[in-house]
């Protein structure tokens, strides 16, 4: 083969043009650039290389190669033949790290589904970059890949073992990653890519977050269809009974002062239900128990009729309908409803009833409070014997020594002048939802008034967040004896870490928060207390399809 042009010992041009040559290959070699190898400019092709006539240290046309020249093209091929080894055993150590990745991971079926997750991840991140970049053959083959991963998961069962096919699969998604891997090294273009795919991640799980939380508040807002069912059949039946049937038995055997009284304000039939059920069932002296039921004028003669069909022998019980209460004010009814506020525990008219109480029974002079969302377990006479000390109010605290959610400051506007000037930031939030009250003392001091008063002020301004608990904190700031906590367990309606034994040690469950146990969202493990307390064998539940949830 010709190096040079022309016939002779080659001239200085045929040299020089010989040297070019020889620096082409060496370059070429260097950056890995077989082809260039192969195909030299005008035409000219290296002695000894690809199969072409001619090996190196014979005559040619006349023309002799130096051992220089020799010597370099040796070089060059051993250079080819190292990349070729390297390549090769590059991919060999690819294989090898895929299968050691692979062995190297936890046993468990689930760590594998975790790892092809990863996997699933990182292909889709090189295929949207691969795809920008025109690499159609890497494109093929991550869609590929991708597609038997997905299919390896939709039939992967956390709880199988892994089959054979899903680790060579794995292995697969391993070999194809790793080429990703070295077609695109740069890592602030992939970077680039993964931080946009985190982004969009992040807009999906605050768009199902948003539409959990709006179905959630659905759930909360709207009573189960049996409810419905319930409520329409008890008032139409309500109002075929004659006039003189539709009033309770007077059955005072014994001077008011002398029985436990229970208030209850409630627009919810089953849960008034379980709460009188469970409170008789509990008690040492039912027949001493009398209850007062104060409801919304909707849903009074569901109420009526539930406890005349159902009474609570042999404990007393009254029923009083909110539009009765003529002295409240006018507006009582809406005032409490604040704008982009519409959980009905915030606006409740009858939720703020308890700032009312001594007027609500004026001739009574203490009682217990219960919230309709509870379950007695315990005789509570006992509360009727505490000490208030002077106090109005006998309630169970929230806090702990470490805690410090729960204090006044995170319900209260403490930036504010007449917060900060009277009230203390770290005092110690006392529950609603079973509490001893001294109304006597409540007249004394005037509380009521005090209610109405910073009322008036939080509608002028924002001294604390919606709801009556806020408020309640501050009207019964340095009045309220604290309560052991066996008394009144909170959490039920929320918190899934209660442990059992604190539940049957406790007189009262509250179910406080959203999942209320007569809703299907409620927290299973916790709806045999409230369900314990309820017939499902009762007529208007069976006509109405109310049933036990499994």
């Amino acid at each position: 083969m010709r190096v040079g042009g022309g016939g002779g010992g080659g001239g200085g041009g045929g040299g020089r043009e010989r040297e070019a040559a020889l620096l082409l290959v060496l370059i070429a070699a260097a950056c890995g650039f077989v082809v260039v190898l192969l195909n030299l400019p005008d035409g000219r092709a290296l002695p000894g290389a690809g199969g072409v006539p001619g090996a190196v240290g014979e005559h040619t046309g006349g023309t002799h190669v130096s051992v220089k020249e020799r010597r370099m093209v040796e070089i060059v091929r051993q250079q080819q033949d190292v990349a070729a080894q390297e390549l090769e055993g590059q991919t060999d150590e690819n294989a090898a790290e895929a299968d050691e990745r692979i062995s190297r991971s936890p046993p468990g079926a689930k760590e594998k589904l975790w790892m092809m997750q990863d996997q699933l991840i990182m292909a889709k991140a090189y295929l949207q970059f691969a795809s920008l970049h025109g690499s159609a053959h890497l494109v093929r083959e991550l869609k590929l890949r991708i597609k038997e991963i997905e299919r390896v998961i939709s039939h992967f069962s956390s709880s199988s073992r892994v089959p054979t096919s899903a680790l060579q699969k794995i292995r697969a998604m391993e070999m194809t990653l790793s080429k990703a891997q070295r077609a695109y090294p740069h890592c602030s273009h992939m970077t680039a890519k993964l931080r946009a795919m985190t982004h969009q991640s992040e807009e999906l799980v605050r768009a199902h977050r948003s539409e959990t939380s709006f179905l959630e508040q659905v759930a909360v807002r709207t009573l189960p269809k049996g409810h419905h069912c319930l409520a329409m059949r008890l008032t139409s039946e309500y109002f075929l009974l004659d006039p003189k049937e539709r009033e309770f038995p007077q059955r005072y055997t014994m001077q008011m002062g002398d029985l436990y009284h229970y208030a209850i304000f409630s627009d919810n039939v089953l849960a008034s239900a379980v709460v009188v059920n469970s409170t008789i069932s509990a008690s040492k002296d039912p027949k001493r128990i009398m209850f007062h039921i104060v409801t919304d004028a909707l849903n009074f003669p569901a109420m009526m009729m539930w406890f005349l069909t159902n009474p609570p022998n042999p404990a007393t019980i009254q029923i009083k309908s909110l539009d009765n209460l003529k002295w409240l004010p006018a507006d009582f009814s809406f005032r409490f409803k604040q704008k982009g506020i519409r959980d009905p525990r915030y606006t409740s008219a009858l939720n703020h009833l308890r700032f009312y109480l001594p007027e609500v029974f004026p001739s009574l002079n203490k009682l217990v409070l219960l919230d309709h969302d509870v379950v007695v377990q315990r005789d509570l006479s006992g509360l009727w014997q505490i000490n208030l000390n002077g106090k109005v109010n006998g309630a169970v605290e929230t806090c702990t020594s470490g805690d410090g959610y729960h204090r006044l400051e995170n319900l209260v506007n403490f930036s504010d002048p007449s917060i900060i000037n009277k009230f203390d930031a770290k005092a110690c939030i006392h529950a609603f939802g079973m509490n001893i009250f001294d109304l006597k003392e409540w007249r004394r001091q005037g509380l009521t008034t005090a209610y109405n008063k910073w009322f008036q002020a939080g509608k002028r301004r924002r001294l604390w967040k919606a709801g009556s608990l806020p408020l309640g904190q501050i009207v019964f700031y340095n009045q309220t004896v604290p309560l052991d906590h066996r008394w009144h367990v909170l959490g039920l309606g929320h918190d899934r870490s209660i442990g059992r034994d604190a539940i049957e040690r406790a007189a009262v469950i509250h179910y406080s928060g959203k999942l209320k146990p007569w809703l299907e969202i409620s927290i299973p493990k916790y709806r045999d207390y409230w369900n314990n307390f309820l017939d499902y064998d009762n007529p208007y539940l069976q006509q109405c399809n109310i049933h036990m949830p499994k």
